[in-house]
């Protein structure tokens, strides 16, 4: 079943997360239509590499381009019609960026497997539920009616506006008609009644007057508290769920129901702003003893002018934090003349603003760092916010061409820090802009998450680990010194974190056993875990019990030898691999011979091994454990392959494939035959003949067991030997034979 399928199976609440982030940068249709076409190409090696994207978005246009012909055929108007929009759309923006298509299609992909895994997990962790609760969705729900409803009051204030211009008009007109007549027309009974009536207009006015000013008083006061709290409370919110996100956690949305809600508010203050300039017209056309006009419109706009400051201010957020291409699973992770993007938002959403925002990128401006370490920022660092270059049309700018420079010291030097220094360093990326419309001026300026630099790749787990650890224990936007003292994280929310990392980097995260093991060896044996801390020192910097490394490199080496030599199998959910040794003899002992399962290494860095039961003449039940294969052997032979071709040569035996089960009872070509680069019977017989007259040869994995041992010796003595040769080799040779030439 393609991934595309199981995603179309999920809850809604799952697909609404799905809807999340696709949009016209990669529109669903396409996802839709070419579903296993996009599945099966290399997005993510493209994103490094311009002349594969290259490749990759021609095709997907021709791709498209035979949808078109089968739709055209179909007749399907709306269809052909979308189509042929996408066409060009894709067209336009990606032809001269075909990189960005890549990141974009990569990380898309890699949302759908993190939701998937999501969705497969039988409880939610509690960092996901705090982020998921209903008082923060009956939040979203009153600020959004609460904005609707300041937006009917302050048109309605309109209304109210213009009807007292209409009667100061008529009262005007009057007042001057009997200012022209003459003195003697002036003492008639008829003129004395038209100044009763006037007067009565005057007090009319008046109390119009105080009527709009009251209304307008209440329109401010109303945008004041629902800034000061429920408002302030989604941004923060909508931040913090950013950070979770970052570090591999659920996708965060809202951000347009925020841009909205913001827009809004600043559309009725600048019309409460036009009503105010309307009162301060008609004041000095008239005005009078006791006017409440002169007394109250200088306080309330200046308090408009103040909310609108505010309102600018908290509008200008990062709504994509750095992060470089090349690593798009470790956003704030920034290497040294290495580009890296960002995207800002403004929040306020008008036409006026189109091009007319200037944005300049800065690094550590203002800001104390821990460290010597100086950086500059090159590259395009001052771009216009616009409309056109997003897909919702949001009020926006990219960088995408800035790279972090370090400066040398006064000294000549770059220092002398170790490993641990450089990556738990934190600095900050500040955008400042300003704002002119309407006669207000307003400076705004906002900051990065920390990011941590690194001048080598061998630095990025460990800056990785900082980021985690920072943006899991605190909502701080800039503590840059937090390193200085990091505080403990409960247990319970980083195995969810340390879940994510797996769900979000190799498309499946961990289920309760595999976490229980984690919590085992970063905290030894412990009734519950729930409410224990973890130190930092414990989890990145001190070395595990009688290694040479830490959790965290151990932990990242599995990552890394996931990602690139058994990922489909780990999707697949065949790889158990986080289980102890004792652990795993419990699970094996009951089980039939040749029953195995397949766990890391706990002592090799990146290494994976298998472990299968057997059974004595006596009865008796013994483990075999192959030693660790790692990234080198892997490279060489696929893992499926190494499963379906082991052989073990027993003393008095000829060779044979022990394992035939995977655990608890799948047989093993069920579970990995899809995955077998070659089917045994494809591979040439040496009467077939070989390229240039040679036979073909492959790698059969072999391990040799003695009587006296239960444990394999040297375990991937790999020979290249054809099997159809082998096969040869017993019909002609005796088993003690074959084991001196092993």
């Amino acid at each position: 079943m393609s991934q595309w399928s199981q995603v179309q199976q999920l809850e809604i609440k799952f697909l609404e997360q799905v809807d999340q982030f696709y949009d016209d940068n990669f529109p669903m249709e396409i996802r839709h239509l070419l579903a296993q076409w996009i599945e099966s190409q290399d997005w993510e090696a493209a994103s490094n590499n311009e002349a594969m994207a290259t490749i990759l978005l021609q095709n997907l246009l021709i791709q498209v381009d035979d949808q078109l012909d089968r739709v055209s055929q179909e007749k399907n108007l709306l269809l052909i019609h979308n189509l042929k929009r996408i066409r060009k759309l894709l067209q336009g923006k990606y032809h001269g960026n075909p990189m960005h298509i890549a990141v974009i299609i990569s990380n898309c992909l890699r949302e759908e497997r993190r939701i998937l895994a999501a969705a497969s997990m039988p409880v939610q962790g509690p960092l996901e539920k705090s982020l998921q609760n209903s008082v923060v969705s009956e939040r979203q729900r009153n600020v959004e009616h609460k904005v609707s409803a300041i937006k009917n009051s302050a048109q309605m204030t309109d209304q109210d506006v213009k009807y007292l211009e209409d009667l100061q008009e008529e009262f005007d007109f009057r007042y001057k008609t009997i200012q022209s007549l003459e003195q003697s027309d002036k003492n008639s009974t008829l003129i004395k009644q038209e100044m009763l009536a006037l007067q009565a207009m005057l007090n009319t006015l008046d109390y119009k007057r105080k009527e709009v000013l009251s209304k307008i008083g209440r329109v401010i006061h109303e945008i004041d508290m629902l800034m000061s709290n429920m408002l302030t409370e989604e941004l923060l919110d909508w931040k913090r769920r950013q950070q979770i996100a970052c570090i591999g956690g659920p996708l965060h949305g809202g951000l347009d129901q925020l841009q909205n809600c913001f827009t809004l508010l600043a559309e009725s203050l600048f019309q409460v702003r036009r009503q105010l300039e309307k009162l301060d017209e008609l004041l000095t056309r008239l005005t009078y003893d006791g006017d409440p006009i002169p007394v109250q419109r200088p306080q309330l706009l200046e308090k408009v002018n103040f909310l609108l400051y505010n309102l600018f201010r908290n509008s200008f957020v990062v709504e994509r934090q750095p992060c470089m291409p090349t690593h798009p699973q470790r956003p704030m992770v920034l290497k040294t003349l290495i580009q890296f993007t960002v995207k800002l938002r403004l929040l306020i959403k008008l036409p006026e603003l189109n091009y007319q925002i200037r944005v300049k990128a800065t690094i550590d401006k203002n800001v104390s760092t821990v460290s010597n370490r100086r950086f500059v920022l090159c590259g395009t660092h001052v771009k216009a916010m616009n409309m056109d270059e997003s897909a919702n049309g949001s009020l926006s700018v990219e960088f995408r061409h800035l790279q972090p420079k370090e400066m040398k010291s006064s000294a000549g030097s770059k220092g002398n820090e170790g490993p641990h220094m450089v990556t738990e360093e934190l600095h900050s990326i500040s955008f400042e802009t300003q704002v002119c419309l309407y006669g207000l001026t307003i400076n705004l300026e906002t900051s990065s998450l920390p990011v941590v630099m690194i001048s080598n790749v061998s630095q990025l787990p460990n800056a990785w680990a900082s980021i985690i650890w920072y943006n899991l224990s605190t909502n701080d936007p800039q503590n840059l010194s937090f390193f200085n003292n990091p505080p403990a994280a409960t247990l319970s929310q980083l195995l969810e974190v340390l879940s994510w990392q797996f769900s979000s980097y190799v498309g499946r995260g961990l289920n309760s056993e595999q976490l229980n093991m984690l919590a085992e060896k970063l905290m030894g044996q412990q009734v519950s875990y729930n409410d224990y801390q973890l130190s930092w020192a414990k989890f990145c910097k001190e070395h595990l019990p009688g290694k040479s490394f830490t959790f965290w490199v151990w932990l990242e080496a599995i990552l890394d030898l996931i990602k690139k030599h058994i990922l489909p199998l780990w999707i697949d959910g065949y790889v158990m691999g986080f289980v102890s040794k004792e652990k795993e003899r419990i699970l094996l002992k009951d089980k039939t011979p040749g029953t195995f399962l397949l766990r890391f290494s706990e002592s090799n860095l990146g290494g994976i091994t298998f472990t299968w039961v057997d059974q004595l003449e006596n009865g008796d039940v013994t483990f075999h454990s192959v030693e660790p294969y790692n990234k080198g052997r892997l490279s060489a032979l696929p893992f499926a392959d190494i499963l379906r071709d082991y052989k073990v040569i027993m003393a008095d035996n000829v060779p044979e494939n022990p394992l035939k089960y995977l655990y608890p009872d799948i047989p093993k070509d069920k579970a990995f035959g899809k995955h077998y680069s070659c089917q045994p019977n494809e591979v040439s017989k040496p009467s077939d003949g070989g390229g240039k007259g040679y036979v073909p040869s492959v790698f059969i994995p072999v391990s040799k067991i003695l009587n006296d041992s239960t444990d394999p010796h040297s375990p991937s003595d790999l020979l290249p030997m054809s099997p159809s040769v082998y096969a040869v080799l017993r019909e002609h040779l005796s088993p003690t034979v074959i084991e001196t030439a092993v």
